[in-house]
Order: C-alpha cells, then sequence, then structure tokens
C-alpha cells in the first residue's frame, strides 16, 4: 500500500459518519428527511450531548453539512448532530392556518423521541441545543423558548428574531395569517415578544448576526430586550451579509459554546 493510500485510510478511519433517515411524523401523516452526523468516537462511549440544527428559508435538511461543513464538530467535541427538514417555507410553526404544517410538534416532539429512542444521546434537556441560521434561527429560538424542558441551550445566527417587519416576505402569512387578519397570531408568535417565558437560567443563550444582514436591527432590538430584563446571553455582532460565508463562519463559535454548555451543565446533573 502506497504512502498516499495509507494516509487516505487513516484520515477516513477517523472521521464522523453523515446518514441520511426518514422520521415519520403522526402530526403530519409523512415521512421527514433528517441528517444525522454521529462522531467517530461513537462505537466507543455510553452517551453524547446532541445539537439540533435548523435550515433557513427554501433549504433544506442537508444544507447544514454540505454547505455549512458542520460534520467536524461531531468529532471535535464528541457530539451528534442533527439536520431535520423543516420544509420549504414553515418557519417551525405548528399552524393553525395550514394544518399540514406542524414542525413545533415535528422537531420538539416526534423527532427529538426518535433521536434519542435509536441513537446513543444524552436524554436531559443540560445535554441537548438546538440552534440555525434567518428562518431557522428563529424557530430554534421560538422551540427553545416553547420548551425548555427540552433544550438546555440555544442559538441563532442571522436568525428572523421579530417576524413583524417581514410580514409580507418569505411566506409567513401562510402559517400565521394575514397580518392585519389575525394580529395577535403574530404578536404571540414572534421570538421578541415571548422574552418574558424564559425561567431565570433556565436556557444558555448565544445570538449573533452581520452588520450588513437585513435581520441585523431586529436582533440588536432583541439583545437590548434580554439586557433590560436580565436575561443573560452571549451576543455578537460582525461585519458579514445574509449567507453562508458568514454562517459557516459564525457556526464555529456556536458550537464551542454549546460544548463548554454541555461540560458544564453535565457536570451538575
Amino acid at each position: 500500500m502506497s504512502f498516499v493510500a495509507l494516509l487516505f485510510v487513516c484520515l477516513n478511519a477517523s472521521a464522523f459518519k453523515t446518514e441520511e433517515v426518514m422520521v415519520y411524523s403522526y402530526s403530519m401523516e409523512k415521512e421527514i428527511p433528517v441528517t444525522i452526523i454521529t462522531p467517530d468516537s461513537y462505537r466507543t462511549k455510553r452517551a453524547f450531548p446532541v445539537v439540533y440544527l435548523l435550515h433557513g428559508f427554501s433549504d433544506s435538511y442537508r444544507s447544514w453539512a454540505s454547505r455549512g461543513g458542520v460534520g467536524e464538530f461531531a468529532d471535535r467535541y464528541d457530539m451528534i448532530l442533527v439536520m431535520p427538514d423543516g420544509g420549504f417555507d414553515s418557519w417551525y410553526f405548528d399552524s393553525k392556518i395550514s394544518p399540514e404544517y406542524q414542525y413545533e410538534t415535528f422537531v420538539s416532539e416526534e423527532l427529538v423521541d426518535f433521536v434519542d429512542e435509536n441513537y446513543k444521546t444524552i436524554c436531559d434537556r443540560a445535554g441537548r441545543a438546538i440552534t440555525g441560521l434567518s428562518m431557522g434561527g428563529h424557530g430554534a429560538l421560538y422551540l427553545a423558548i416553547r420548551h425548555q424542558d427540552l433544550y438546555g441551550s440555544v442559538g441563532s445566527t442571522s436568525g428572523g428574531v421579530d417576524i413583524r417587519p417581514f410580514h409580507e416576505q418569505w411566506n409567513i402569512e401562510a402559517r400565521l395569517g394575514c397580518y392585519f387578519d389575525f394580529p395577535e397570531n403574530w404578536e404571540k408568535n414572534t421570538v421578541i415578544n415571548m422574552t418574558h417565558l424564559i425561567e431565570p437560567d433556565s436556557l444558555d443563550i448565544i445570538i449573533d448576526c452581520g452588520t450588513e444582514d437585513f435581520f441585523y436591527k431586529v436582533n440588536c432590538n432583541l439583545h437590548e430586550k434580554l439586557l433590560s430584563e436580565g436575561i443573560k446571553h452571549d451576543f455578537y455582532t460582525r461585519p458579514g451579509h445574509h449567507n453562508w460565508k458568514y454562517w459557516s463562519n459564525s457556526i464555529k463559535y456556536q458550537m464551542l459554546f454549546f460544548s463548554e454548555c454541555f461540560a458544564r451543565n453535565l457536570e451538575e446533573l
């Protein structure tokens, strides 16, 4: 065997494993594709923390792995990564307007149950985090706030953390109804209006957004509101647009953040 061939085998022997699975959603009566990445150490340890990564509007369950290059973090931090398909424009709501969209139930009930039943996970909120970009950044914060019994850590990068200024865009009205006809739906389901639901010291929170992003202002507004309410969180801004160049860099800091949260929170169990 040549040195080059040997090197190739050695590199593959220490790599994470990526697989695509179909998870049945009883709430939506259909199978939903999910990308799951397990670390190389998966065979040697009993249980691993899990990070759920939500994709953005019009993207898919493959985007974080193929475009964001997140697989390396499974090996670096000994964690399982789970990337569900959130539909073209679900915004991760259980929609009363379109009942075929029940993505809150899918992600935070059906998917979590599936992963915990079929993989070697730490079945506790201390070992479970959720994050996402854009639509997925909104979704991650939305789901974590509504399910603080499930998630101990949450992140958002370039997230649509206040959807009200964008009510005519990205099919949000198809999930919540027309902004002017169903104002209560919008007020109750925009993340910036949900901060009062966060229990003291319940969530480890990390939020970031590029300074050239169209969501920059609403992220700054959320940061100011969290400060005014005394809710601990990490908040970062740096030059960047609403694109994969920014997100591929951002996720490095979020994964380090989650790894440190897991170490601290699991020690307290």
